[in-house]
């Protein structure tokens, strides 16, 4: 787990001895400093450079951090170096002065790298799999409780059928094809005055129902769908958007099986195949719980919906809460806009508590993000973000789940496609809590030239275990903002934000560790 300890002070050393006659006051207009420069590790720092602040007078450390430089009594000298946090000394007519550069946060994160039993290696994908066949990748970790153990690092053990197989359109994608048929039943319109009167429902996969406008679940409400069904969203943006919403105190039962999952799609799909490219052409679905929030006033209105529909409320206390179970579950082609900059994810799960279900959910082509967590506590395993056009995995407002088992694969020639995972925490204050600290376990992630893998934002923290990530541009960047007690980098130093043993490949930017992971000020 990574531990990157806490920042220390900046300080030199001005060298003095016990006898004057040792170090004789320094008289005349001008001075020659000599010292050596080290980091906070004690170790040498070559290349550090060390300037007159008013003067012109520069040099730069050797290999083992010594310098020479002539300047005026009176000045001062600058030390800079990328990656270590700047600083001055008055020269004082001090004839030596040895200084202690400190590792900035970037380089503290780097070090850790190894340390953690992360590495860079080919992890060796099949030509249509993502099944690791290179079985040196380190050690594993895992934190028992809801985590399965394993004994091989990303979201598919290479000694068994892949869990996707079958029921999702990844192998499909994989070979270049289009998304998974299905067979379609009659078609049943349904509008949000179907389900107004607050019965349970069960919609069955004889037919084929076709969501016209926003359809909520209501408080007190169950709506069951059985394994096969099939359900539509007309197309439309804004006012005439169409997504399933299943409201605070509503629960969904769509719990299907591998055989015959279900299918979340939009009205134009007959079922033989759409381009996995082929984006927001419907809304999406969205789950609205009481779990907690780290936002004020405690509940939020959940994006993707009008903020004048009461029914798009989520948060609250109830960290146990249950929406019920979205089992086999494939949601597509969704992430439409309902306003400036405003749209659906795929699937977004809003306040939602440990007490729902969700296992085995592929979504696919969302021209938004494709899985977004606001608070809550949920946990989840087996699901698949892929070709979406914005980022694969989305958290903010303190989410605090577990999730083990996830896939994302981002589309080769999409130059929209933003990052594996982008993770925030609070939004107003940024600096609530509880803290986001989720876990993903069993992680595989294929980026793409344009695209990035994790931004940790604000206060956000999280960990990534036994994971997996290949062909992004840059890694991970974290916040480390100036002037506040509590950002991304502090959740480090915590351990609520940790990156341990995972493997790296292909990524644009190289292959060292501070290549691989940026702290930078937002």
């Amino acid at each position: 787990m990574l531990f990157l300890g806490l920042m220390m002070a900046v300080v030199f050393f001005p060298s003095c001895g016990e006898d004057d006659e040792m170090n004789p006051p320094v008289t005349g207009d001008d001075i020659t400093v000599t010292g050596t420069v080290t980091d906070d590790t004690d170790a040498a720092v070559e290349g550090v450079t060390v300037s007159a602040v008013t003067g012109s007078a520069t040099t730069t450390t050797d290999a083992s951090g010594a310098y020479s430089i002539t300047v005026a009594e009176d000045d001062m000298l600058s030390f800079e170096k990328d990656g270590f946090i700047s600083f001055t000394v008055e020269v004082n007519s001090t004839a030596a002065i040895d200084a202690k550069v400190e590792r900035g946060p970037g380089l503290k994160w780097a070090a850790a790298f190894d340390a953690d039993g992360n590495l860079v290696a080919d992890p060796g994908f099949g030509a249509a799999d993502i099944k690791p066949s290179n079985m040196n990748l380190g050690n594993l970790s895992t934190p028992g409780g809801f985590f399965d153990d394993t004994n091989y690092k990303g979201a598919v053990d290479p000694a068994s059928m892949a869990w996707y197989s079958g029921w999702t359109s990844y192998e499909n994608v994989l070979a270049g094809g289009e998304t998974k048929a299905f067979t379609q039943g009659t078609l049943v319109t349904i509008t949000d005055a179907d389900l107004s009167d607050g019965m349970d429902q069960t919609w069955t996969k004889n037919n084929t129902y076709i969501l016209d406008g926003l359809v909520f679940v209501n408080d007190g409400q169950t709506l069951t769908i059985e394994p096969g069904t099939v359900i539509k969203g007309k197309s439309g943006e804004a006012e005439n958007s169409s997504a399933l919403v299943v409201a605070q105190g509503g629960k969904l039962l769509a719990e299907g099986t591998a055989a015959e999952p279900i299918t979340f799609t939009f009205e134009g799909d007959d079922g033989s195949g759409q381009a996995p490219t082929l984006r927001g052409q419907w809304g999406g679905l969205i789950v609205l719980g009481k779990a907690g929030l780290n936002s004020s006033p405690g509940t939020s209105a959940i994006e993707g919906i009008p903020t004048n529909e009461p029914r798009g409320t989520y948060g609250g206390t109830a960290d146990d809460d249950n929406s019920g179970v979205i089992k086999y579950v494939s949601i597509r082609h969704g992430g439409t806009n309902i306003g400036d900059d405003n749209e659906i994810n795929g699937l977004t799960l809003g306040g939602v508590g440990t007490g729902t279900v969700i296992d085995f959910v592929e979504v696919i082509a969302n021209k938004d993000d494709g899985i977004e967590w606001f608070g809550g506590t949920v946990n989840a395993k087996h699901l698949l973000s892929i070709f979406c056009g914005d980022d694969a995995l989305d958290y903010d407002e303190g989410y605090r789940g577990n999730n083990q088992y996830i896939i994302v694969h981002q589309d080769p020639a999409l130059d929209a496609a933003d990052r594996g995972g982008e993770h925030d925490g609070g939004t107003d204050p940024e600096t609530g809590m509880p803290f986001a600290t989720p876990f993903f376990l069993n992680v595989t992630a294929v980026g793409n030239d344009g695209s990035r893998t994790i931004t940790f934002r604000d206060n956000a923290g999280g960990q990534y275990h036994n994971s997996i990530f290949v062909n992004f541009d840059r890694v991970i960047d974290i916040d480390d903002i100036p002037d506040q007690d509590q950002d991304s980098y502090q959740q480090c130093v915590d351990v609520y934000l940790a990156i341990g043993n995972c493997v790296f490949f292909n990524i644009d930017e190289g292959t060292a560790p501070t290549d691989l992971f940026k702290v930078s000020n937002p």
